[in-house]
């Protein structure tokens, strides 16, 4: 029989705060923070405002001996090492992260690093564009424009791209995060990085699970981070057409409306969505405390992919059959029924043709059962923070859990075309089990049923 899987550490990083208690402090007054753009003029972009990070030092969070190496990470395995480290901590975790000069950990548990895994979401980083402008500038051809015979070496290239910065690739790679995150804690389980966009969390979380039910692992570091607030990456997302024509903080609310269909679309945001998970009796044996157990994983996906520039927008659709599956896959395999579900935590972006289709995806599964079960997103709070989303939904939820709260802006349908109800307030309510759920750009889908632990 598989092991059960329960979360133990929680450590979200986003425009929210800097950990689970910041984190839960904003969910329950349920405030957007959304903002203008600071790490560069983005007055020519079709939105200004992004969900930041803000006051995080990734010096403060690894030891003294490895900060030379945060010059080679990237915005992303920043918010990915910084998350790791306060779900060690919150989990009460000495590693090899911990640092001397920390206070000592109450009830500290060390790690055998051959049975502590590490499977996080990642997505293509965007490259700085000072490093890379100062190279493309020196591959110029005669008429002043880029040539790729300047950039390259063959054939007397001008070798334009030997100008990029050492070590400049070693930034970039999409599997850097849990590289860095494995070698700061000293992690020598299983370990994976898995890309598929705004699922990309859940689908490590779920890839984790399965690590520690099989009995390879004891212990993971599991979740997502990424970055899309640098001029590249932001435009990228222009260019999709999601992003909502917004550069007026005070008018957020009434632009950013998940499942409305007057939305002006959605907006960006970055995160580091890390938990520690582990084996239930292991967590038991060290006597840590535990925030909700992972009941039920599933993923499907959705065709078309959507890859802007590369094929046609589908057609709006009523509902999203990878979505769909994602989530009977979830509910089959922790053995529940829609009814058993007391709280739905969904991506909600903000864009209607995309929100119709998850509802639409929601309503397939439960039915009438959806109009008493309510349904929280974050996208319209923090932004849509892609690879490291499903970290923070899953972190929600397991605090829901925990607390037995429900957080501001929870929705509620009524069964009718009108649009949600939504609670101005946190409020208590008896929740005992939650499903995540997420599409993505790519047609990836992920789902998850976490549950109260007793």
């Amino acid at each position: 029989m598989p092991s059960r899987v329960v979360i133990t550490g929680l450590g979200p990083v986003s425009a929210h705060g800097i950990g689970a208690q910041a984190f839960w402090d904003a969910l329950k007054l349920g405030k957007p923070a959304l903002t203008p753009i600071e790490s560069f003029d983005a007055t020519g972009f079709r939105s200004a405002l992004a969900g930041q990070v803000k006051d995080a030092n990734i010096r403060d969070y690894v030891p003294k001996s490895y900060r030379k190496a945060t010059k080679v990470m990237a915005r992303d395995t920043e918010l990915a090492v910084i998350a790791a480290k306060l779900a060690a901590n919150d989990a009460s975790l000495i590693t090899r992260g911990s640092q001397e000069d920390e206070e000592p950990i109450p009830g500290g548990f060390t790690i055998n690093p051959t049975r502590t895994g590490c499977q996080i979401g990642a997505g293509l980083i965007a490259a700085d564009t000072e490093e890379l402008a100062r190279a493309v500038v020196s591959a110029k051809d005669e008429n002043n424009q880029f040539s790729m015979k300047k950039w390259g070496t063959l054939n007397d290239g001008a070798s334009g791209m030997n100008n990029l910065p050492p070590l400049w690739l070693l930034k970039y790679l999409p599997n850097m995060l849990a590289c860095h995150v494995t070698i700061v804690h000293g992690l020598e389980g299983p370990s994976n990085t898995i890309m598929g966009a705004e699922a990309s969390a859940i689908l490590s979380i779920g890839e984790s699970t399965r690590v520690i039910e099989r009995g390879s692992a004891d212990i993971c570091f599991t979740g997502g981070a990424e970055s899309r607030i640098n001029p590249l990456g932001l435009l990228r997302w222009d260019y999709s057409g999601r992003l909502a024509p917004l550069h007026d903080q005070s008018k957020v609310l009434n632009s950013i409306k998940p499942y409305d269909p007057s939305s002006a679309g959605g907006i960006m945001g970055e995160s580091g969505g890390m938990l520690v998970i582990e084996d239930e009796q292991h967590a038991l044996d060290r006597g840590v405390d535990i925030y909700a157990c992972i009941e039920g994983f599933g993923a499907a996906q959705t065709p078309p992919p959507v890859f802007p520039g590369l094929f046609e927008e589908p057609e709006p659709s009523p509902c999203d059959r990878g979505l769909q599956a994602a989530i009977e896959s979830a509910l089959n395999d922790a053995q529940v029924q829609p009814a058993d579900i007391d709280l739905i935590i969904s991506l909600g972006l903000g864009v209607p043709n995309y929100d119709n289709m998850e509802l639409g995806a929601i309503r397939s599964v439960f039915d009438t059962k959806l109009n008493s079960t309510p349904i929280y997103t974050l996208t319209n709070l923090v932004g849509n923070t892609l690879a490291g989303h499903g970290g923070l939904m899953t972190a929600a939820g397991a605090l829901c859990l925990k607390h037995q709260m429900l957080p501001a802006g929870t929705m509620q349908f009524d069964g009718s075309d009108r649009l949600p109800t939504q609670l101005n307030e946190s409020c208590s309510r008896t929740i005992r089990r939650v499903l995540i759920c997420s599409g993505s750009l790519g047609g990836q889908t992920g789902a998850l049923v976490l549950s109260q632990y007793t």
